[in-house]
């Protein structure tokens, strides 16, 4: 099959790397003689034909800024037949023989949604939240980290000045990779992740209480949003020992900010391995993936057969050293 003309959008939470996949992806394409459409707000876009020529200076100047200058959405509509229907409708019209989304795992079930409905489609995995379960890394996932030990430290300074308890909630509803990593990182006291069941009182309270009586007077607990809310957490670790102990929620101030070079590098590599391995090979319904710090690729129904992992070792070890 010849491909002349490709369609790119992201969905869902926007992540940063976004802009620099979009970059690849349109420029490599450029390079190999096919035509680049950008789309407008996600599988919406799709739907109602919101959508742009993309051309080299229209990804000038975005490997660096978060977001995603092609804007995003979750839309209800397409989680139909109708809403799918017309989105292959609008492919079919203007001759797009291959759609890319980039997102999560919604995005995935979009991609699948317009495989199912006769339209070539590839998905490249991009959320913070680092859930995609076929992939063991997701663009943007290294970058909120780094927001996130960022802000902690910063917090850390008052917390020691006042000898105080900092109760951080981020990001991660379903998926405790952010949290641990981030626990890890600033060598957080107690880390609550949704993969594991906790007892407020054994392992947050009576840590705090271990570590008080070897001599540590400042305290860091990381807790993963969905598992309880932080507020409650520290009202409880108020009464229980004494320490005054206040919440933040980070929230998406860990979906922004300028993508560090790893979310920049991978992105770069998945967009042009999407083109490259994928699209220009007549290779479609595809999820591309990273494993074993490789990109590959997967059948798209397959792809959504996957479990997410969770690293019970490295979860193990942050326990372990965090006293």
């Amino acid at each position: 099959m010849k491909i002349k003309k490709i369609a790119i959008l992201t969905s869902g939470g926007d992540a940063p790397g976004m802009n620099a996949v979009i970059r690849a992806i349109t420029r490599y394409s450029l390079a190999k003689n096919v035509e680049v459409i950008g789309i407008m707000h996600g599988f919406t876009g799709l739907r109602t034909g919101d959508y742009f020529s993309m051309n080299l200076r229209t990804v000038s100047d975005i490997i660096h800024r978060g977001g995603t200058i092609l804007y995003s959405s979750r839309d209800l509509m397409f989680k139909t037949e109708e809403g799918v229907g017309e989105a292959a409708e609008f492919c079919r019209k203007e001759k797009i023989d291959a759609v890319i989304s980039i997102g999560g795992d919604g995005t995935l079930k979009g991609a699948q949604c317009l495989a199912k409905a006769g339209i070539n489609s590839v998905f490249i995995p991009a959320t913070i939240d680092n859930d995609v379960a076929c992939s063991e890394y997701s663009i943007g996932y290294d970058t909120a980290m780094n927001t996130a030990m960022e802000m902690v430290d910063k917090l850390r300074d008052t917390a020691q000045s006042h000898e105080k308890c900092s109760v951080v909630e981020v990001m991660g509803r379903n998926c405790g990779d952010i949290a641990v990593r981030t626990g890890i990182a600033v060598g957080a006291t107690a880390i609550i992740v949704p993969e594991h069941e906790y007892n407020l009182d054994e392992d947050i309270i009576k840590r705090i209480k271990y570590t008080q009586k070897m001599g540590k007077r400042h305290f860091i607990v990381i807790v993963a949003e969905g598992c309880e809310k932080t507020s409650q957490i520290a009202k409880k670790i108020s009464e229980e020992t004494g320490i005054q102990a206040r919440c933040t929620i980070l929230g998406h101030v860990q979906r922004g900010g300028s993508p560090t070079l790893r979310d920049r590098v991978i992105a770069s590599t998945m967009g042009c391995y999407a083109i490259n391995d994928v699209i220009l090979k007549s290779r479609v319904n595809r999820a591309v993936a990273l494993s074993c710090n490789k990109v590959v690729d997967y059948d798209i129904g397959d792809a959504l057969k996957f479990k997410k992992c969770f690293d019970e070792k490295l979860y193990s070890n942050a326990l372990e050293i965090s006293i």
